[in-house]
């Protein structure tokens, strides 16, 4: 296995027994329908985390810059929350080598090592080298992890390097666009596009703290701007852009916010923080009147999507006279209203749109993307939480100014 001296440095630090969580939040990220090929391959995680090519590209000017690049990011250079840990002694280059290969070896016959051999490139130069290295990750973070413990991880990553299928029930629905899914485990079973609420007990705890999280929400409108003076609420995609839908984010890809008045919304924050916080954004959405979200899909099927109405505007006269609700979304066949401090629990997987009638008013959620409790166990979730967060570091080493518009 040919590792380059960038994911030599990684493995350096991984092997040493560090890693941790690294905050980022980029305020404009480009849509889904402009990522790249699914395959990640060439793609990465939906194609926000850098191809080959994006590699390649990137890898004259990255020179030595890069590694300290590397080094920066998993050991968070900012002095009030540095956590690196020193060490012990200093390792020469046949060192890590000889490291790397013994990694490598010991993790290749396992199922995640089996699954990256898979991949049409693999040991070739169009491989991408953040999954060559993966097995030897996994097999250090998680030593106690057996095959069958991650089998379906082993399947997502081989969806994800373009060795993997959609299993039938996916392909033969029409509600669910197979062909836009960027991050897929098979092996989750049947699902629907709404699920009940009362199933998970976040909508519980949202629902009973429905008028504290309205009051926080109040705080936050009073501190929208930060010092700088942006608006915290956000056009997270440019098809949010034009369909008149911003959001104050709380989470980005599942990190907290540098800066974030989180003084304002305890309740709130640890609420969402009961839950393996998943997907690019979480936080307070707002609809604009006589505006919605087009039709679409998001394209992994190991995350739900809790909303909890927090501002909903009031009835409307439709065209016929008759009184309607006025702000729906459609999910599948499938078309729910929301109601002020109760929940909507779905899957976004199946197409869905939404749309608020309302000519004056406003509509207000809390929106939160999160692993698939139901579904995956416990230590699945750790161990895709940990591949989400090492694709991201990997990606800011390798200076991608935009980490990528998915990552799971």
């Amino acid at each position: 296995m040919v590792i380059s001296p960038l994911l030599t440095a990684v493995a350096v630090v991984i092997t040493s027994g560090f890693s941790h969580r690294v905050e980022c939040f980029a305020p404009r990220i480009t849509s889904r329908s402009a990522a790249a090929p699914s395959s990640l391959y060439g793609g990465g995680f939906g194609g926000g985390f850098g191809s080959s090519a994006t590699n390649k590209k990137n890898k004259a000017s990255r020179g030595k810059s890069g590694r300290s690049d590397l080094i920066s990011a998993l050991n968070d250079d900012d002095s009030k929350k540095k956590e690196a840990k020193s060490f012990s002694r200093t390792f020469v280059k046949t060192e890590q080598e000889a490291m790397l290969n013994d990694l490598a070896a010991k993790s290749s016959n396992t199922a995640i090592g089996r699954a990256v051999a898979k991949s049409p490139h693999f040991n070739t130069p169009d491989m991408d080298p953040f999954w060559q290295l993966l097995p030897s990750l996994i097999a250090t973070k998680f030593p106690s992890a057996s095959d069958k413990d991650l089998e379906r991880v082993a399947g997502m990553v081989e969806f994800s390097i373009g060795a993997g299928i959609v299993e039938d029930e996916v392909v033969e629905n029409p509600w669910r666009p197979h062909t836009e899914l960027h991050a897929y485990m098979p092996g989750l079973g049947e699902t629907q596009p709404f699920l009940e609420p009362d199933q998970l007990d976040l909508c519980k705890q949202l629902s009973e703290n429905y008028d504290v999280i309205s009051s926080e929400y109040e705080a936050l409108l009073n501190e929208r701007f930060d010092r700088k003076g942006n608006d915290r609420f956000q056009s997270v995609t440019s098809m949010n852009y034009e369909a008149g839908w911003k959001t104050m984010v709380l989470f980005y890809n599942g990190h907290r916010i540098k800066d974030f008045p989180y003084h304002l919304c305890p309740v709130t924050t640890k609420i969402m923080e009961s839950v393996p916080i998943a997907g690019r954004i979480a936080g307070f959405n707002r609809q604009q009147p006589q505006s919605g979200i087009p039709l679409h899909s998001d394209g992994n099927n190991m995350w739900l999507t809790c909303q909890m109405g927090i501002k909903v505007p009031p009835t409307i006269i439709n065209e016929a006279g008759e009184e309607v609700r006025s702000a729906h979304i459609r999910v599948g066949p499938e078309t729910r209203f929301w109601e002020e401090g109760q929940c909507l629990l779905y899957d976004t997987t199946y197409e869905h749109e939404t749309f608020n009638a309302h000519p004056t008013e406003e509509r207000v959620v809390l929106h939160i993307d999160f692993f698939n409790t139901l579904k995956m166990t416990p230590l699945e979730i750790k161990v895709l939480q940990y591949i989400y967060d090492m694709r991201e570091q990997f990606m800011k080493a390798e200076g991608v100014a935009k980490v990528g518009a998915q990552v799971l």
